[in-house]
């Protein structure tokens, strides 16, 4: 056994990931050290995605290399925060555990169950009857993607954090509404009937808003794209090594990067292969359901998995549009998308407060009819004082990973102090 692989092994805890029905996936309490191994259990973690009003690029057979329905992809308007991670079977488990106990619209597949082939299962066990349901995964599989979940699971895992994980029995309070109107839709022609409701919080990944994290390299609207979403324009290799030599994917090339049982390696594994906007996996492990309309009957999936090799590996590639029905499938998961949070002062919701959101109100200083991303933080249409007053506030402000307010320093409330009266200067 080589180092890297008795690291993960000592790492395994004993227990099974059950009886979560009050667990919060947001906060599951785990870390993940800097080699990509995990202590505990993944938290779904966010990553901002900014830059909104980036230009798109073409993806399809008409694309360099490409397959599919020809489209421009990946431009989006607003910002965003993404999964920085597929979601996890531990994640899916609490889910289950809170919404399942009678399985009303099928969220659990029992193909979960096996891990070995043919089937690839995820290793989530039910027990019980009818009405009182549990769930569990062991704790070396429960950081590993979720998978044999449908659009329709992914839609209905997306509406339980909109409504902020309640438990309960699956109705239009748990998992039937929220950023999609489902009640009861099961069938694949009743679910390409679903779109995602304007004030949605959580939500299935729209095809754009994955294709911008994976492939854009971000920093301006006009950036470009690479190929693939390691921020390379090489192909990967599909090498776990430690540390990460960086540009690594998990898929068949010359063979499994990791064999029977597992196949899917946990989130994060490949610690240095990011995207530009720091998410892991978006080539291979597994495919990830987005929101797109393929053919008019097919739902589209990106990103390549586990057993994605030689002709196959293009998966990875951004010129490539898949797309089958909404049902369930050995290698497709899924991660979510949600409004990002709005913290006085962080106009463009990259969390932290700093001159980038300055540049902001700056820019838009003494306006009216503007937004929260035009520097209007006290939601009155206008961009002034009272602005700047929360601004220099929460000056140094880092959010979204456990980070805290900082106070100004002297320098800084004297810049800020000068950046006001110019502009006041500047509105008289």
């Amino acid at each position: 056994m080589n180092a890297r692989k008795m690291r993960v092994a000592m790492a395994l805890a004993v227990l099974l990931v059950s009886g979560m029905a009050q667990a919060d996936v947001l906060n599951m309490g785990g870390t993940r050290d800097g080699n990509g191994t995990w202590t505990g259990l993944a938290s779904l973690e966010t990553v901002p995605v900014g830059n909104p009003g980036n230009a798109g690029e073409l993806s399809g057979s008409g694309a360099d290399g490409g397959y599919g329905p020809n489209r421009v992809c990946g431009a989006v308007s607003y910002t965003y925060k993404i999964g920085k991670y597929e979601v996890t079977a531990g994640q899916y488990t609490a889910f289950l555990n809170a919404v399942a106990k009678t399985d009303t619209y099928g969220l659990y597949n029992t193909s979960m169950d096996t891990a070995v082939f043919p089937y690839y299962g995820c290793n989530i066990k039910r027990s019980g009857d009818s009405g009182s349901y549990t769930y569990s995964v062991a704790s070396d599989w429960a950081n590993r993607p979720v998978h044999y979940v449908s659009w329709g699971d992914s839609a209905r895992f997306a509406n339980w954090l909109h409504n902020n994980q309640p438990t309960g029995a699956q109705g239009l309070t748990t998992t039937e509404d929220g950023a999609y109107y489902l009640n009861g839709a099961t069938s694949n022609a009743a679910l390409l009937a679903v779109s995602r409701k304007s004030d949605w919080k959580w939500a299935i990944t729209s095809e754009d808003e994955w294709y911008k994290a994976a492939y854009y390299k971000g920093g301006s609207t006009n950036a470009g794209y690479w190929d693939y979403p390691t921020s390379s324009d090489g192909l990967p290799s599909n090498d776990l090594t430690t540390p990460d030599g960086g540009n690594n994917a998990n898929f068949e090339q010359n063979g499994y990067t990791i064999g029977s049982p597992y196949y899917r390696t946990p989130v994060g594994e490949f610690e240095l292969s990011d995207s530009p906007y720091g998410t892991f996996d978006q080539g291979g492990n597994v495919w990830e359901w987005t929101e797109a309309i393929l053919y008019g009957s097919e739902r589209g999936f990106r990103g390549g998995s586990f057993g994605d090799g030689h002709l196959y590996d293009v998966g990875l590639l951004a010129s490539y549009r898949y797309s089958i029905p909404t049902f369930e499938s050995l290698s497709i998961g899924f991660r979510v998308s949600g409004v990002p949070e709005q913290h006085p002062g962080d106009a463009n919701y990259d969390g932290f407060v700093n001159v980038g959101d300055l540049g902001i109100l700056s820019g838009n200083w003494g306006g009216s009819g503007k937004t929260w991303a035009q520097g209007d933080f006290t939601g009155d249409g206008l961009v002034n004082v009272s602005d700047l007053g929360m601004l220099s506030g929460n000056w140094g402000w880092t959010g979204g990973g456990g980070g805290t307010q900082q106070v100004p320093e002297p320098a800084t409330l004297g810049l800020l102090a000068m950046g006001g009266l110019a502009m006041l200067r500047r509105r008289r």
